[in-house]
């Protein structure tokens, strides 16, 4: 569903059937995070979620103010794969495990 910023994000949910007017961040809520509309403008989880699709990786958000955004409200994420039991340090790409790249190119010469 689109967040209030314009974004694709699956954890997002808005409920506007019949004047209803009812939003929530789905996974904020799971971790008991107060959301409002204006940190879907900066949250990297629609990005994380168009890039890496893996079904092992978990992410864990937190809403904090850091010094490098002037101490705006912001979402920072931290990302763990629950196959390889380990920390994901770049939460777009993933673990390195888990999907291998199917095939090697090789290249011959004549």
């Amino acid at each position: 569903m689109k967040t209030p910023a314009g974004h694709e994000c699956p954890h997002f949910y808005g409920d506007y059937f019949r004047g209803k007017n009812v939003e929530e961040c789905r996974l904020l809520k799971s971790q008991n995070q107060a959301w409002s509309p204006d940190l879907c403008r900066t949250c990297p989880v629609p990005v994380i979620s168009r890039a890496n699709s893996c079904q092992f990786m978990k992410l864990n958000i937190v809403v904090a103010r850091p010094l490098t955004a002037l101490f705006q409200r912001r979402v920072q994420v931290q990302a763990y794969c629950e196959k390889s039991k380990q920390n994901v340090s770049e939460p777009q790409v993933g673990c390195g495990e888990c999907h291998a790249l199917p095939f090697k190119f090789e290249i011959k010469e004549d």
